[in-house]
């Protein structure tokens, strides 16, 4: 047998390499770059360093904060002192109380091990918000009359003069419904679909734009057109609307300081006026738009333009207690792609491939003649004779219409309105439609991309272009379930599934931090977590929502998600509460039997079975009770150590030891003496194994059991939304990382790459949305975009590669690659709070080369699969002869050992 060398070389792949000296990036306050309008006191700085050689530690830092970018002696608010720590990242302000509205600039300097100082960072930024209800002196204003269903988009104006020289000049804004802000014929600000979606009542998001250029010396003008939006739109089934109010509304104002240092305010009042006469007559998030442009009010946004015809606004009464500043990241138009092919279908409709299910709009070029209607209807899939389908968009229409002015080139894309779709038709359009006519327009929360993945196995990098594009088109302020059909709700249980995959795909720190705190929001008096969030199902009487195992855990679970990969302990600090009132309730159902009886409504949702079984015997099915007292004890687990983690030491001693009630009775209730679990589905064990419910002795021959199941499938799953996050980890955890391989690379039904195989570029809801004849299946649940199985994506990057972390944060990483048979090469990056971690490995010239990369100010556990190590080398070197590499060991064929920041390169034969 030959023998392989593994080969541990610099990282080119990931394309980086360190600075020279000791420097400092990537700046952020509160997760944020530069953030204009926030309201946290006491704002938390990170940073990232870079610098020449290998274990590179900090050891001190220095902050200061100034009221201008000179850091004059004057301007100086606080500086930190020179402050012994390792620590880089969310180091809290602790100087004077911060004023609203005032940008504070700042700086950091730090020493390292090597006994080198740095010279000061770049400077960076962040700006208060409003931080008193006082402050605000603008008033709701709204448009008469406007209450009904589909109406035309209110209209809203302002004209004023300013004759000084202005130095600084910030709108505040929110509103009920979406509003898009105008300034003397422009647009204010790139964000889209503002202000966000929340639960309203008890939070409400404002933003805050720097307009300091936008204005004019003498004559301005400033507006706003609103829409339906999430506040008065259609939401979920029932034929539901106007869920938080039927009045648009805008509360808006301008500050302007003065290059004097004198100020103004331009708030909106009785003095603003309002129109519906404009060019879009209807606006619905399902439903799409409907835009007349022989309507469109030319110049409302410029000054001198005639309003006579315009009516007063009236006043809203509102109590502004619930307005909050922005916290998650902000929607906007992320990229554009063009379509791949225009056809015709066999009955002769004219459709757009777009070339990826994609969730934002169309932008949309034409010339014709006045009067001229151009429809376009969106559509994830054709069916199985190449028609247009949209049985499964249910009611939503997800339509756009558009009446030409027949003034030339027109150029139009929706403003209040998003789709999820890869297909168009189109219907009314003068001429021939080309690929120049259509753009497709990307919306989603702009969040900064901090993972890849890629393998040596096609099908597998289109799964994970899937899973990616997944949480694309579902992260629109909320983690929604699916985007197109009339749904698109922050479905908890897919939330709690999906949270540490799209925490590696990309940085959700700030859009997590701001989803959980509607959480708390909407959670019950009693505890229970409603099934969505912002919680719809309940507001009105056509919809009933309750709570669920699995997905109200996510309170619990999410939370403790995010203070695992950012380090980020307020986040713990802030749901702790919601996170205790969870399992208080919990408690009090299950009682002194320890099993939450009647807890799960969902079960194992979607699972596998075999369609001649009924739902309850089905092959694959997992008892509900059993399931729900799986995840009491699994968040009980959670709750105690995020209460160590706190300080909270009674309570981490009640919740240990309440999980190990919940265990002993769990064994006793579910497990058998041979180590059966359940009712002997995959989801049984693998609950059991992932929670720690089982008894140290019957562990393994519970893997074994589950293994047998898959072996029996011929190596499929059968698990649904609560089994498949943790299926492959329990069995690496086990000792069956190929068996794990074996699923992943599956292609036949059901399996990750089946839909793969059938064309998908994203995650389906079902194993099996299209069927192997092309035909569908139910169309009353059967999305093409829902991110729930793109869960896997987690063990692609901690195992397959092999990025880990051990604590919180990655202040410490742990390198474990497993390689395989079945791959040639397999690698991951990821852009930690810290800098870019790397690992992978590759089958080349009889070796095996692993790469890995460690971030300065952080350590690393190196584990390879080696069982001799005078047959490993790093860098041509024996291991021993590397001063980097500390405390080698060997156990269980694998050598371990621990090593600082920095590229290695080792060579094992084996």
């Amino acid at each position: 047998m030959k023998s392989l060398k593994l080969t541990l070389v610099f990282l080119s792949f990931f394309g980086i390499t360190f600075a020279q000296d000791l420097s400092l990036k990537d700046l952020t306050v509160d997760h944020k770059i530069n953030p204009i309008g926030i309201d946290n006191n006491q704002p938390r700085f990170s940073w990232k360093i870079i610098g020449t050689g290998y274990n590179i530690m900090q050891t001190a830092y220095l902050l200061r904060v100034a009221t201008d970018e000179k850091f004059s002696s004057s301007k100086i608010v606080w500086q930190s002192g020179k402050i012994e720590s390792d620590e880089s990242i969310l180091q809290m302000y602790k100087g004077p109380e911060l004023k609203s509205g005032q940008r504070y600039f700042w700086q950091v300097k730090i020493w390292d091990n090597k006994e080198r100082e740095s010279k000061w960072s770049s400077t960076a930024y962040w700006e208060m918000g409003l931080l008193s209800q006082s402050e605000w002196k603008a008033k709701w204003i709204e448009m008469n009359g406007d209450t009904s269903r589909y109406s035309p988009s209110p209209h809203f104006r302002k004209e004023f003069i300013s004759t000084k020289t202005i130095a600084i000049a910030r709108v505040y804004v929110t509103s009920h419904g979406f509003y898009e802000l105008q300034l003397n014929g422009k647009k204010v600000g790139d964000q889209v679909l503002t202000p966000g979606w929340t639960s309203y009542g008890k939070r409400l998001q404002y933003q805050v734009y720097d307009v300091t250029n936008m204005l004019l010396k003498g004559n301005n003008a400033i507006g706003a057109v609103l829409g339906d939006g999430w506040y008065r739109g259609t939401l979920a089934w029932g034929n539901n609307w106007a869920i938080y109010g039927k009045k648009l509304g805008i509360l808006l104002q301008l500050k302007i300081t003065y290059a004097d240092g004198s100020e103004s305010i331009i708030a909106s009042d009785e003095t603003w006026k309002a129109s519906n006469d404009g060019a879009i007559r209807m606006n619905d998030i399902y439903n799409g738009e409907t835009y007349d442009a022989t309507k469109k009010l030319t110049g409302w946004n410029n000054p001198g333009y005639d309003d006579k015809n315009w009516q007063s606004v009236k006043i809203g009464n509102y109590n502004n207690g619930n307005l909050i500043a922005s916290e998650g990241p902000p929607i906007r138009k992320i990229q554009e792609i063009k379509p791949v092919k225009i056809f015709r279908t066999p009955k002769g409709k004219l459709v757009v491939d777009m070339g990826q299910n994609m969730v934002g709009w169309l932008r949309l070029k034409v010339s014709g003649n006045k009067g001229t209607v151009v429809t376009l209807r969106h559509a994830e899939v054709l069916d199985k004779s190449g028609e247009f389908y949209t049985t499964n968009l249910r009611a939503a229409k997800c339509q756009l219409t558009y009446t030409l002015a027949g003034t030339g080139e027109e150029i139009y894309e929706p403003r209040f309105t998003f789709m999820g779709f890869r297909f168009v038709e189109v219907t009314g359009f003068p001429g021939e439609l080309t690929i120049d006519n259509l753009t497709g327009v990307v919306v989603h929360s702009d969040m900064t991309v901090t993972g890849s993945y890629e393998c040596s196995n096609p099908l597998i990098n289109q799964l994970q272009h899937n899973i990616q594009w997944g949480q694309k088109g579902n992260f629109v302020d909320v983690p929604t379930d699916c985007p197109q059909r009339d749904e698109r709700l922050g479905w908890t249980g897919d939330a709690q599934a999906f949270c540490r995959t799209a925490a590696y795909n990309m940085d959700v720190s700030s859009f997590f931090t701001k989803w959980l705190k509607d959480v708390s929001a909407d959670q019950k008096p009693a505890g229970e977590i409603p099934f969505v969030i912002p919680d719809i199902l309940n507001k009105q009487g056509s919809l009933t929502g309750g709570t669920s195992a699995g997905w109200g855990d996510v309170c619990v679970i999410s939370p403790w998600t995010m203070y695992q990969v950012y380090g980020d302990k307020k986040i713990l600090e802030t749901q702790y509460l919601s996170m205790k009132a969870w399992i208080e309730y919990i408690r009090k159902k299950a009682g002194d039997s320890y099993i939450w009886k009647d807890g799960s409504v969902f079960g194992d949702w979607l699972f596998y079975h075999p369609p001649v079984n009924n739902h309850t015997e089905s092959d694959g099915y997992t008892d509900h009770d059993f399931i729900a007292t799986a995840f009491y004890a699994y968040s009980t687990s959670i709750l105690g150590q995020a209460a160590e983690a706190l300080g909270k030491a009674e309570d981490a001693k009640t919740y240990a030891d309440l999980f190990n009630k919940i265990k002993e009775v769990f064994i006793n209730e579910y497990v058998t003496k041979a180590g059966r679990v359940g009712t002997n589905s995959q989801t049984s064990y693998v609950l059991a194994l992932k929670f720690n419910l089982l008894p140290e002795n019957l562990r393994s021959k519970a893997a074994e059991f589950l293994v047998n199941d898959i072996k029996n499938r011929d190596n499929h799953l059968s698990t649904g939304f609560l089994g498949t996050p943790y299926l492959c980890h329990v069995l690496s955890e086990n000792g069956y990382t190929e068996t794990a391989y074996d699923l992943l690379l599956q292609e036949s039904y059901p399996s990750w790459l089946y839909p793969v195989k059938m064309g998908a570029t994203t995650i389906w809801e079902r194993w099996d949305g299209e069927k192997t004849d092309s035909t569908f299946q139910d169309p009353g649940m059967n999305s093409f975009n829902h991110y729930a199985y793109g869960a896997i994506g987690d063990w692609m990057y901690r195992i397959s590669a092999g990025i880990e972390t051990m604590g919180p944060g990655y202040k410490h990483i742990i390198i474990q690659p497993h390689v395989s048979k079945k791959l040639t090469y397999s690698r991951a990056s990821f852009e930690s709070s810290y800098g870019p971690i790397g690992s992978g490995w590759e089958k080349k010239d009889g070796k095996i080369i692993i790469k890995v990369r460690v971030p300065a100010n952080t350590s690393a556990t190196i584990i390879l699969q080696a069982a001799n190590q005078d047959k490993v080398t790093e860098g041509n070197r024996a291991l021993s002869q590397n001063i980097y590499l500390k405390d080698i060991r060997i156990a269980d064929n694998k050598i371990s050992m621990e090593a600082g920041s920095g590229e290695y390169v080792f060579e094992i034969s084996i």
